[in-house]
């Protein structure tokens, strides 16, 4: 089912599957796919600030007529908002923009030397309520530990670029010992994964898309996947992924198939 979640370290249930919008155009292009999305069943979408389309997020959920408390919703600071009072100023714009008066989960965008400041805000939010979770973005160990280090709270999420080719399983296992929930953005490698032979074979083996056998293997493994899509049938057919189970056997042919990164590393990012 769409709203099957996994329950972060603080008590809040968090969807397995969420609807993405990163590089979906502001306006009717962004309403409408949340829209669509919200009337398959997706109860989670994520968004940010640099994506420009928080506004037409909000008009969405709005529109939908579903209640509030029944959509899981993210949104993050972005790398120049960071800093203590920044990141304060920056959650209330995009509190105004989303038209919501709380945030399901605000996570840190990318790891900067404002993280320990940024990471102090969030807490304060936390606190006052404001934010039902609290996380950060592209984080990898190194950052998280230094994090530990200076802050009173543990993250309950990261969200990084994670998919077949990059499953971080380092990374994974980490956040496993600390309670931190791994959610993956690009999942289907940026329309990359239509090219990989194993996952084409799998798709024909148990008559399910390729997108699909990318989704399932990250739930089966624990991960919360984020994909996005703004045509109407490929938003239902990445929901369409509770209704089968990978092998053993073939969960680890998928854990084998070696690559990198497609997106940018996090110690060497410039914007």
């Amino acid at each position: 089912m769409l709203t099957e979640s996994t329950i972060l370290h603080n008590g809040v249930k968090m969807p397995w599957l969420g609807f993405g919008t990163f590089r979906i155009e502001s306006g009717e292009i962004t309403k409408n796919a949340v829209l669509e999305a919200l009337r398959i069943g997706y109860r989670h979408i994520d968004t940010a600030k640099v994506y420009e389309n928080e506004k037409s997020v909000g008009e969405a959920i709005k529109e939908s007529g579903i209640p509030r408390e029944d959509i899981f919703l993210t949104t993050k600071v972005w790398n120049t908002d960071q800093g203590y009072e920044e990141t304060l100023k920056a959650f209330n714009k995009s509190l105004e923009k989303l038209g919501t008066d709380y945030l399901d989960l605000y996570l840190i965008h990318w790891p900067k030397d404002k993280n320990i400041e940024t990471w102090k805000a969030l807490e304060k939010l936390y606190k006052e309520k404001k934010i039902r979770a609290i996380g950060v973005s592209n984080f990898k160990i190194h950052h998280l530990e230094e994090l530990f280090k200076e802050t009173e709270i543990i993250p309950m999420v990261n969200q990084v670029e994670c998919h077949p080719q990059f499953p971080q399983n380092e990374l994974k296992a980490f956040c496993v010992k600390h309670k931190i929930q791994l959610e993956a953005w690009g999942p289907l490698m940026q329309g990359k994964i239509f090219d990989k032979t194993l996952i084409k074979e799998l798709a024909q083996k148990y008559q399910k898309t390729i997108a699909q056998i990318a989704l399932r293997w990250q739930i089966q493994r624990g991960v919360v996947v984020i994909p996005k899509s703004i045509t109407p049938s490929r938003i239902k057919e990445n929901s369409e992924i509770f209704d089968f189970t990978l092998s053993n056997e073939d969960m680890e042919l998928i854990n084998s198939l070696e690559g990198d990164r497609i997106g940018p590393d996090p110690d060497k990012i410039t914007f």
